[in-house]
């Protein structure tokens, strides 16, 4: 008799974790790794945000909260949605997870019947499809050209939905690419959207407060307020707030929805930890002029390392418009031979070979369902950055 579901050969574990935690591993080992592998703010989590949480400790807030989170949270999260992006929720509408990816399980689980589709734009965050498998649902995948920014465009959505056709998960600013789609070409997957009123959009926000250069990345609803009664729309404190740790994501949805999702985290994890939410409230009510600071230094070491990257051989590094990833293809390395002797005939063998051969770990293009690319995040420090794109060039001025 198997020990495991069959559910779960439907899914594989998550590959940025993997590569990560192999870099942690050969550095616990004594060797010389720059991990750019995480998806991870390198900033502290700021002081006032930090006091919150003790005086919560202090005061005894450490019972079990409502299921969906506390009301004060709950209606936090919905006037940070009217200030931020003028979207009408009601608190009731609001649930709190332990962090975005339960946010995206929920719905998916809530609502996914054997043989209903996802659409999911490619790149795409590796959890996406696998959530989607673990539901019994099919993902499919909508490669999204470098032509096109990595960006889904109106007529490949409107080619992919079918009578099957649930969900539409939709990221912006991306993870891996961190392409973000403006006001005008929301509105043209928007009026797709409105001519199949069957299907539903999960818009996954957690990035949009890290965009540079003056960009605006606009959620769903925000564009188009005729979607709303079949929007989730989902965000979180992790990565605007250096709050990964703290394990705290958020969505705002029809009340049924968010009263389907409720049911089954009733089920699975209950609320979350009483003292994060103390903290997330902290963060979403308190100063947001940290987010400022942090934007302009992302925006900073961004424009290193995509200039760098593009005088390696052999790479091509697009410059994103918000988070904090690039995506550069290394088809110009595809074929050739590492000074270590790697043959470089996959995404995965260059990640593997510069993790071995230069103590730079990123995470292969194919993770993310996008073969020759690689990512990189850099949410790190400016000289390790530095330091990890000199030896990714000397990496590829050694390919023969």
């Amino acid at each position: 008799m198997d020990l495991t579901a069959a559910r779960l050969d439907r899914i594989s574990p998550s590959q940025t974790i993997a590569i990560s935690t192999k870099a942690r591993a050969l550095k616990a080992a004594g060797k010389d790794i720059i991990s750019l592998s995480a998806g991870e703010p390198d900033f502290d989590t700021p002081d006032t945000i930090k006091q919150a949480a003790i005086r919560a400790i202090e005061a005894g807030e450490t019972k079990y909260t409502d299921v969906a989170g506390t009301p004060a949270l709950r209606r936090a999260i919905a006037e940070r949605f009217r200030t931020d992006s003028g979207l009408d929720y009601t608190w009731d509408e609001v649930i709190v997870a332990n962090g975005g990816k339960q946010i995206i399980y929920n719905a998916m689980v809530a609502t996914i019947n054997p043989g209903d589709e996802a659409i999911i734009p490619a790149p795409c965050w590796v959890s996406y499809p696998d959530i989607v498998a673990l539901a019994e649902g099919t993902p499919v995948i909508v490669p999204c050209s470098v032509e096109n920014g990595f960006k889904l465009q109106p007529a490949e959505l409107e080619a992919a939905i079918t009578p099957r056709t649930r969900w539409l998960l939709l990221n912006s600013p991306n993870n891996p690419t961190g392409a973000a789609y403006s006001e005008a070409e929301m509105r043209g997957l928007c009026d797709v959207l409105l001519r199949h009123p069957d299907v539903w959009i999960l818009t996954d926000d957690i990035y949009n407060k890290l965009v540079y250069d003056g960009f605006r990345a606009p959620t769903v609803v925000e564009v188009e307020p005729r979607l709303r009664d079949r929007t989730v729309t989902m965000n979180g404190v992790s990565k605007a707030y250096a709050m990964t740790g703290w394990r705290i994501g958020y969505s705002a949805a029809p009340v049924q929805m968010t009263r389907a999702m409720n049911k089954l985290q009733s089920q699975s994890t209950s609320g979350p930890s009483s003292i994060s939410q103390a903290a997330a409230l902290a963060a979403l009510t308190g100063p947001q002029d940290f987010i400022g600071t942090m934007v302009t230094t992302y925006q900073a070491r961004r424009d290193l390392v995509a200039a760098m990257l593009n005088e390696a051989q052999g790479l091509h590094c697009p410059v994103p418009e918000g988070a904090f990833y690039v995506f550069p293809s290394m088809v110009g390395c595809l074929g050739k031979t590492s000074a270590g002797g790697a043959l470089i005939d996959t995404d995965e063998a260059f990640v593997t070979a510069l993790l071995d051969e230069e103590g730079v770990a990123a995470v292969h293009g194919s993770a993310f369902m996008f073969v020759g690319h690689f990512r990189i995040s850099y949410a790190t420090d400016t000289d390790s950055l530095k330091e990890a794109c000199l030896r990714i060039q000397r990496f590829c001025a050694g390919l023969r």
